[in-house]
């Protein structure tokens, strides 16, 4: 007898099926290569740090067919979707999507570079593929409920959730599966699915980047691959008797699967952070910048910092260990240099510099218990005098409601990926991003990004 299959399921499916050869409006094709662009140029600015060296470090030993980035070498599909992935979140570079309390893009981008390059994917298959798993992922979270994230409690990590079926998605769309290999697909997926909040008690991002990006990128990876193969599962493990969605949660909301499919996509509802710390801190930095490009502050003459957050998220920056995830040390390096850069946001000497030292200590951070699940901050600076000036950021830039240009984009991947690719290199691979849907093999691609290319260049 024919399995029961629900329609939410069935629809997400027929979706998957159809993603490589299905069409995406211009404005999502543009807003997918910001993504793919983005995601890229974190990988490799964070196979330099010390989540991505460790990833390749653990992925040496192994050989196949898909492309390592900066500092490794080829090797199997599962094993280049985890070493990039981490890279992609080595740092607070990757982008997130709000609703689903997610950071796609540093799994589903990884998942559609490490098959595309075995399956010799094309560009338009790509940019299809990457939008329909940023797609599936986030509706997959939200058909659980009301997604939250507790610092202080807990619970299962949205992160690694979301990431794990939108590289699921992606890898199903370029190995080309049918409907019922897709439900296969996304069955492989609900097993493999981990990831719990204690990633906020990692002090060097390590466990952090696995969590976030290279286990549910590998392991979306894997569940096409094992069906690819010829491996076939349960036929609906979103409904029926059990099912993944009721093991998990009191608050199913099955529907969400397949929202809007194929006329909401969910790239467009994707934050792009122009500043790379951590999410939390993006509003107080902006603040702080916006203050001191109207009028500078004299360090010497600040008394007091107030920096006020949503409380969700006020735990996951206060006084962090390293530099990018430390709002009062990334608030007194801008006030003090009077901008915002990658390398005093990395910079983990100054942390102790005795002028920065004095600002962090006359720092509060403050958690606001009115605000949750958005980015703003409100930044007040108190001066010797009396007088004060403040700042309140509503819409962080590179959010949906403040993107970034075309040329913002740029600025920031040129910025990560010179330093270690070269000036040539960069700009030849940004043309070749920018024009995507041109490239008809996208090894043609990742072939730029290899650990012989990048010694060339360097050289």
């Amino acid at each position: 007898m024919a399995a029961d299959i629900s329609t939410p399921t069935r629809r997400l499916a027929d979706y998957l099926s159809a993603a490589a050869d299905t069409p995406l409006p211009p404005a999502v094709i543009h807003k997918t290569k910001h993504h793919i662009i983005d995601t890229i140029a974190a990988m490799v600015s964070g196979a330099q740090l010390p989540p991505g060296k460790r990833a390749l470090a653990y992925v040496a030993g192994s050989a196949g067919g898909s492309s390592v980035l900066v500092g490794g070498r080829r090797t199997a599909a599962v094993e280049a979707a985890l070493a990039n992935g981490m890279s992609a979140h080595a740092d607070e570079t990757d982008d997130s999507h709000a609703r689903s309390i997610s950071h796609p893009g540093c799994a589903v981008v990884p998942a559609a570079l490490a098959v595309g390059d075995l399956q010799r994917s094309n560009g338009d298959q790509i940019l299809r593929a990457v939008a329909a798993g940023y797609d599936v992922g986030t509706r997959v979270v939200l058909s659980l409920g009301k997604p939250v994230l507790n610092t202080d409690s807990s619970g299962r990590s949205t992160h690694a959730f979301c990431g794990l079926f939108g590289a699921t998605a992606t890898a199903s769309a370029l190995y080309r599966l049918g409907e019922e290999q897709a439900r296969h697909a996304l069955s492989y997926a609900a097993q493999s699915a981990s990831g719990v909040t204690s990633w906020v008690r990692d002090p060097n991002h390590v466990e952090k980047a696995f969590v976030f990006a290279g286990m549910p990128a590998s392991n979306g990876v894997r569940a096409a691959a094992m069906v690819a193969s010829g491996c076939d599962g349960v036929p609906d493990v979103f409904s029926g008797v059990p099912n993944f969605l009721d093991a998990l949660s009191d608050d199913v909301r099955r529907d969400e699967l397949a929202d809007g499919l194929g006329e909401r996509y969910e790239i467009m509802h994707t934050n792009i952070k122009k500043f790379a710390v951590g999410s939390p801190a993006q509003a107080a930095v902006q603040a702080i910048l916006e203050l001191v490009e109207e009028e500078p502050i004299d360090p010497q003459q600040v008394t007091g910092i107030r920096i006020v957050l949503p409380h969700d998220l006020c735990r996951v920056v206060d006084d962090r260990s390293m530099p990018d995830i430390n709002c009062q040390y990334l608030v007194a390096g801008t006030l003090v240099d009077r901008a915002f850069t990658f390398a005093m946001a990395h910079d983990d000497d100054r942390m102790t510099d005795p002028t920065i030292m004095a600002l962090r200590g006359c720092t509060e951070l403050v958690a606001d218990p009115e605000k949750a699940g958005v980015r703003t901050a409100d930044v007040t600076v108190t001066l010797r005098d009396g007088g004060t000036r403040q700042r309140y950021v509503g819409a962080v830039r590179g959010t949906v409601d403040d993107p970034m240009s075309d040329d913002e984009v740029t600025a920031k991947a040129v910025d990560l990926m010179e330093p270690i690719l070269g000036s040539g290199a960069t700009a030849e691979l940004m043309d070749r991003l920018w024009t995507l849907e041109t490239c008809g093999d996208i090894s043609e691609i990742t072939a730029m990004l290899t650990a012989d290319a990048a010694v060339a260049v360097s050289r």
